[in-house]
């Protein structure tokens, strides 16, 4: 649920002061500052108004914060003088002229510094130029000035970061032509029908940072220590070219908080917007998003694919519609094709080096749920569950299953299996936008397989599939930082401890893996005769294991796949509201038909919304 405003803090920060020297930092991310803010639906969400900056200051003043500079995080990163208690940074995005008119006489009267982020090929902007920042067309007269910026750096209170030279805008991302964060995004050309190459992407960027950092040196007399990434888009590899060019500190806008250590990467910071007041600072600085629950729909993106473009298009509104109006916190989207319906993937909706592409998708629905549906997307792909189109290596790699039945599955203990899983998490990441994984239920090793390779000892086994995991997501990493984990797990292995023999999972050692495992609370899959009365004993159980109801999301079966038949809605609350009342914090469902409206809508909403009044948006 959207709040005022949202600040990266400890949830007891403003209730009682860090212990000297915990080197723990606030960082707060202002943008334009200026006189004239609605005091709510502004058109542009992130101004805020003078009189609440000011606020803003005296409140964290008399409440016991201390602003500290870039250089004093960058000396107590490397052992120096230790960050005060209840640190804060403030930083301003963009490079406005609001921050030299309005601003800056601020920090002087209250002597705080701050980060300053500058877009230079927007800074002393030619007067037949404009930039298109959302609510206007912006000028020359809109942006700093170098002298301006010389003005406020002599002051010692502020310092200037790279905001880049041209990366704050969008490139196409994908063969429908969605836009997407520059500094990320392998850019598709239209004209010549391919994607950027990592070579000629990673080109541009260090073109953009060299000739932004060669900018502000030679304006300022010395080069930026920081890189504050636009829209909080940035990976590894990104990063690693601002350290080459002297700027070993950055930033993005994920995380509550950071305790300050040897690594100045990736620094969270809390985006201050909708002009919030300091009665909506006072509350975001006691609130624990840690306790909010999480809402999940699961998706097949099958149901979207369509060969005809003209009906995808429409099955894509239809499922961004309903998310819209049932508003989930989450939606786990499925990035490969099951049309066969037999758990492993046949082809994949993302360009990648293995399995064939059934349509280029999941770029364009992951980025459509996030920004119009404003929702987090995490990719859906088995872990095991690949055939590969090279029959004889498909056959060489495979688990020989003594079951017909069992889900196909590549063996984990081949090194040519983990190099295929791992490329193939790559280029998902390398394809498009998603904040998380969530690993398919495929990842399971029966007692009788692989004998001889896999360990004997069931919690070896788990453990040995945990590490396979991890690889995957470290694969993902390199272009996707701080990816969320989730981890699908059979209902045995909890109400049966003994059964991890049979499917090398175990519920306590994911909760600690990873950071949710979503247990498939499916009464009705486990052909269990009283629904009820089974997931009673379920959450009993995820109650006693370790981290179990913080970390344990509860995915509702919607349909009886025994016949085919939808779960009654009724019975679907009953359980979603049981599950509450008994401490269950995080609910998801599978699967969501939205092209059926199935469960209808009033109904999704009422159980699945994450909103604190489930209403219908108009």
């Amino acid at each position: 649920m959207q709040r005022a405003l949202a600040f990266a803090v400890l949830a007891v920060a403003a209730l009682a002061p860090l212990a000297a020297g915990a080197n723990e930092l606030l960082v707060l991310s202002y943008h334009d500052v200026r006189d004239e803010v609605a005091r709510k639906g502004d058109p542009d969400a992130y101004a805020v108004s003078t009189q609440n900056f000011a606020a803003h200051l005296d409140w964290l003043s008399g409440h016991g914060y201390h602003p500290v500079a870039l250089s004093d995080v960058i000396a107590a990163s490397r052992g120096g003088k230790p960050l005060p208690p209840k640190a804060v940074l403030l930083t301003f995005d963009d490079g406005l002229r609001s921050i030299y008119t309005h601003v800056f006489p601020l920090l002087r009267a209250y002597n705080y510094p701050a980060l300053m982020a500058v877009v230079t090929s927007w800074v002393d902007l030619p007067p037949d130029q404009k930039v298109d920042y959302g609510p206007r067309m912006f000028t020359h007269d809109d942006f700093v000035t170098w002298d301006q910026l010389r003005e406020m750096q002599a002051s010692g209170l502020i310092e200037v970061a790279s905001h880049s030279h041209a990366l704050h805008r969008g490139v196409t991302s994908n063969p429908q032509g969605n836009s997407m964060p520059a500094a990320i995004t392998r850019a598709w050309d239209e004209k010549t029908q391919r994607y950027e190459s990592e070579a000629e992407y990673l080109a541009r960027i260090r073109k953009d940072l060299g000739d932004s950092a060669a900018a502000i040196k030679r304006e300022l007399g010395v080069g930026p220590k920081s890189v504050i990434w636009p829209y909080a888009a940035y990976n590894s590899q990104t990063n690693a070219i601002a350290d080459e060019l002297g700027m070993a500190v950055t930033f993005d806008l994920e995380g509550r908080h950071q305790k300050i250590g040897a690594d100045l990467h990736g620094l969270a910071r809390q985006l201050v917007f909708d002009n919030p007041t300091v009665n909506d600072l006072a509350y975001e600085l006691r609130h624990d998003e840690a306790l909010d629950g999480l809402r999940a729909l699961q998706v097949d993106l099958d149901y979207v694919y369509d060969a005809d473009p003209a009906q995808q298009a429409r099955n894509l509104d239809k499922l961004i519609e309903r998310v819209k109006q049932v508003g989930p916190s989450h939606v786990f989207l499925q990035a490969f094709a099951d049309p066969d319906g037999n758990g492993s993937a046949d082809a994949l909706y993302f360009p990648n080096r293995h399995l064939p592409m059934r349509a280029d998708l999941y770029n364009r629905v992951a980025w459509q749920l996030k920004t119009r549906a404003h929702v987090k997307v995490f990719a859906w792909l088995p872990v095991l569950g690949f055939e590969l189109p090279d029959k004889a290596l498909n056959q060489r790699l495979a688990i020989q299953a003594s079951n017909p039945k069992e889900t196909f599955r590549l063996n984990p203990f081949e090194p040519q299996t983990r190099r295929i899983v791992a490329d193939v998490y790559e280029d998902l990441a390398v394809s498009g936008y998603t904040e998380g994984l969530l690993f398919h239920d495929d990842a399971l090793l029966r007692d009788d397989e692989l004998r001889g390779q896999a360990p004997a000892d069931p919690a070896a086994r788990t453990r040995a599939l945990i590490e396979f995991t991890h690889e995957l997501a470290r694969a993902a990493g390199k272009w996707r930082p701080k990816l969320i984990t989730v981890r699908n797990l059979f209902a045995a292995p909890v109400l049966e401890p003994r059964s991890e023999a049979w499917f090398a999972q175990n519920l306590a050692a994911f909760n600690q893996a990873y950071d949710y495992t979503a247990v498939m609370a499916m009464p009705w899959m486990e052909k269990s005769r009283d629904p009820q009365a089974w997931m009673d004993r379920l959450l009993a159980d995820v109650k006693r294991s370790p981290r179990g109801l913080s970390h344990t999301i509860f995915e509702l079966q919607t349909v009886d796949w025994r016949d085919d038949r939808p779960i009654p809605a009724a019975r679907l609350k009953a359980m979603a509201h049981r599950l509450q009342a008994g401490g269950a914090r995080h609910l998801a469902w599978y699967p969501d038909n939205f092209i059926d409206d199935q469960p209808s809508t009033r109904d999704a909403r009422e159980i699945m919304s994450a909103r604190g009044f489930p209403y219908i948006e108009r």
